[in-house]
């Protein structure tokens, strides 16, 4: 005889046997109170013991279920805090003295999600550096567009990383182990651009001795990344339109149109939107290429992120040296106009100059001459309320980093209360695990 199974959610189960409780006990109440009155008794001491033992039999269900549920939780936050992963929870309890268990256990439940997150971000993109909650959703993006064949559109300023994230995408989509090809629309003249994209054929133009594939003929059943597309001119854009409603290319001076296949994946520094009502840009082509976008946040909007790519940049120059607070301090407040590849460039300067410990006078004066928290007040782009934000953030990241990333001190230096300070990270999504450079002063 087969053997069927019904499963019934807890949320279901425990409300009902809390519901037949109260029903038993008003039945039997009625009952108890009809056979008094009947016999012109009367029914108090009996319902009152009644009443007792309800109540008794409740708050032994109610302990049994909590003790059922809590103490899984209990065994395994516990486990978790052994284990040294989430001492900023143990510690502030101990210090503050303050907190019950269902923050407690909330509090210790994010920490485990954070971290689980970011080991799944290191195993899956090793290449991409950064545990912040703004690159955590970045590479969310990616796991979800790679499998699929859809163009992608990458907004970021220079220097955010948008050819490695690319990259990654070709890595985890099926079209891995096939050609990928990348071409820099900025870097090539216009009089080349389009033979570079199309190609050419032989005698097309004066010094064409042999017909030439271009880059979509090379990247065909592969990736084609185009950056900076937003320099790309108004006439090549109406081409790059017809190959991607088409699927074929046809070379400079040549005449057969050659059939590809290719998964478009372009990245801009500038405001592609603005470009299409100022008529600088084909609207056109910017919806065909805008079917998914992913946003790279600047370094300065990820300053939690500087520590650990600090010690990722000093590992890959194959150095045995240390970073001081002060200077990891300086590191942090610094805007980075030229983002992770300012950075890169300033370690590796550092590097040069310093033997055991980088301190503040390795640095360039660019990064020195900023020792307070930064904000660039000359982008108009940027509203006010993103400025203070932005504000708020480098002061409490450095607050945490001069606190060793301990949230009750970094909220005593702040002149605030600890609860206050733990709404505002989980606000402005500041990953304090990152901060591990800070001193204890």
């Amino acid at each position: 005889m087969k053997n069927i199974r019904y499963n019934i959610s807890l949320y279901i189960i425990i409300p009902l046997v809390f519901a037949g409780i109260a029903l038993l006990s008003i039945l039997i109440s009625y009952q108890i109170a009809g056979y008094y009155l009947n016999k012109s008794l009367d029914p108090f001491w009996p319902l009152a013991f009644w009443a007792s033992m309800i109540i008794i039999l409740t708050v032994i269900f109610g302990i049994l279920v909590v003790r059922m549920f809590m103490n899984p939780l209990e065994k395994f936050v516990r486990s978790t805090e052994k284990l040294g992963l989430l001492k900023n929870v143990a510690d502030e309890k101990k210090k503050t003295g303050a907190g019950d268990d269902i923050s407690r256990f909330t509090r210790v439940f994010e920490q485990v999600t954070e971290l689980l997150s970011k080991v799944e971000a290191r195993e899956f993109f090793p290449q991409i550096i950064g545990q912040s909650k703004a690159m955590r959703g970045v590479l969310s993006r990616i796991m979800k567009v790679a499998p699929t064949d859809s163009s992608v559109l990458i907004f970021g300023e220079t220097g955010t990383g948008k050819e490695l994230v690319t990259k990654s995408i070709h890595e985890h989509s099926a079209y891995k182990g096939k050609p990928f090809v990348a071409l820099n629309c900025a870097a090539i003249p216009e009089t080349l651009l389009e033979s570079e994209l199309f190609g050419y054929e032989k005698g097309a133009f004066t010094g064409a001795n042999a017909s030439k594939p271009g880059k979509f003929e090379i990247a065909n059943k592969g990736t084609l990344f185009l950056d900076e597309i937003g320099d790309m001119p108004l006439e090549i854009q109406a081409k790059i339109l017809r190959v991607i409603q088409d699927g074929q290319v046809e070379r400079v001076g040549g005449t057969s149109p050659v059939k590809v296949k290719v998964r478009l994946i372009v990245a801009t520094n500038k405001d592609l939107a603005r470009m299409v009502d100022e008529g600088r840009f084909r609207q056109d082509l910017f919806y065909r290429l805008n079917v998914f976008s992913i946003y790279l946040p600047p370094l300065r909007e990820r300053r939690e992120d500087i520590p650990v790519l600090v010690d990722c940049f000093i590992k890959q120059l194959d150095k045995q040296i240390d970073v001081s607070s002060d200077t990891m301090r300086l590191l942090a407040a610094y805007n980075w106009p030229g983002n992770v590849r300012e950075l890169k460039n300033t370690v590796e300067s550092a590097l040069i100059l310093a033997k055991d410990v980088i301190e503040p006078v390795h640095l360039p004066p660019a990064v020195t001459g900023n020792a307070g928290i930064s904000i660039d007040m000359d982008n108009h782009e940027t509203d006010i309320d993103n400025r203070l934000k932005d504000l708020e953030k480098g002061i409490i990241i450095d607050a945490l980093m001069r606190s060793g990333g301990v949230q009750v001190m970094a909220a005593r230096r702040l002149g605030i209360k600890e609860r206050s300070l733990w709404h505002r990270i989980k606000k402005l999504e500041i990953d304090v695990a990152s901060l591990k450079y800070g001193s204890n002063k």
